[in-house]
């Protein structure tokens, strides 16, 4: 029954992200494809390179980020193995979302003297403080370009509470409160009421666990390396996903401000679908029209920076598993024979 759920989440994932391809691409002429292939080809590629090792970088400082928060816990793993297996958790996650967690630390028990089932308290706290660094880069994309997407954002936010006469509805605005008040409270209730079920056991867990993995960070010995791993990671990521938009010259001019707000739009897209198959593509491209970028440049962007990410996760997954095993059968016969040494 549980390999009937994963195939059927699977397949919902994957049906998910091929709907997100086809409508990134369903309305595209041959005119526009020539205007991608033009995009593509005049890029700066030298400015695509240093995408690949920031991305690169970024997980290098995870899997030390990782290493931090297993030290609590007694376990002291070689940084090979923790790289490895974050590697190789990307790779699976591409394909199943969030299979990879489960994989990369079982992957870390068979071969360091940790447990797999205490270090899914380690996955925890990671989920929650990069779930509060997206909330940070929405909130900075918001300040620096909010005369951009703010506007965009104001403009639905204000016609939603017009009336007919397109005057401000004092009514509208007081119906919107009292709803927003009442779902929070129904979901209180169904919450405490109902948590035997499994559904809602299920969404409980999730609410307390990124509370839980926040309020465990004041246990971390060396809390400003694991803030520093951190802000790395996201400058990384920020680095990376401006550098990508430098690339093509038709978005060279938008600068920092619409990294900012790529990467948070993008973030979205990785959450959505596995790897961000076709929804990163299609909300980078729906973004860039804010930025009054043509729908054909947006297109090139989103599939520029969604591929150079896929093949850092792709290519450093396979090469690393490959050498994962490798590497610990030979660490485990090199021990083997000093340990026989008269």
């Amino acid at each position: 029954m549980k390999s009937l759920q994963t195939i059927l989440q699977y397949l919902f994932f994957l049906g998910l992200g091929i709907l997100f391809v086809w409508l990134t691409i369903k309305d595209i002429n041959q005119e526009q494809w020539q205007h991608i292939k033009f995009s593509i080809k005049n890029a700066r590629y030298g400015m695509i390179a240093p995408v690949f090792a920031m991305i690169f970088l970024s997980h290098y400082s995870r899997a030390l980020r990782w290493k931090i928060l297993m030290k609590p816990l007694g376990y002291t793993p070689t940084t090979f193995n923790t790289f490895a297996a974050v590697m190789i958790g990307y790779l699976v996650n591409a394909g199943v979302p969030r299979l990879g967690e489960v994989v990369k630390c079982t992957l870390l028990a068979r071969y360091e003297n940790v447990r797999a089932d205490k270090l899914i308290g380690t996955i925890v706290v990671e989920r929650a403080v990069d779930v509060v660094c997206l909330m940070v880069v929405f909130i900075l994309a918001l300040a620096f370009q909010g005369h951009i997407i703010g506007s965009y954002t104001a403009d639905l936010f204000t016609s939603f509470f017009e009336d007919k006469a397109g005057q401000f509805s004092i009514l509208k605005l007081a119906l919107f409160l009292f709803g927003v008040v009442t779902f929070i409270a129904l979901i209180y209730t169904l919450l405490k009421r109902f948590g035997h079920i499994d559904a809602v056991a299920k969404v409980k867990k999730i609410i307390l666990g990124v509370l839980l993995g926040l309020n465990s960070i004041r246990l971390i010995k060396n809390k400003g390396l694991f803030i520093f791993h951190t802000l790395f990671i996201w400058t990384m990521y920020l680095a990376s996903t401006t550098a990508g938009i430098y690339a093509l010259r038709e978005t060279d001019h938008l600068g920092i401000g619409a990294g900012l707000a790529t990467l948070g739009i993008g973030s979205i897209g990785m959450i959505v679908t596995p790897g961000g198959i076709g929804a990163y593509p299609y909300l980078v491209t729906k973004l860039m029209l804010l930025y009054q970028i043509s729908e054909e440049t947006g297109t090139a962007l989103g599939w520029l920076l969604w591929s150079a990410q896929t093949i850092i996760i792709l290519f450093g997954g396979l090469i690393l598993a490959a050498l994962f095993s490798y590497h610990n059968k030979n660490k485990k016969t090199i021990a083997h024979r000093q340990h026989h040494i008269p």
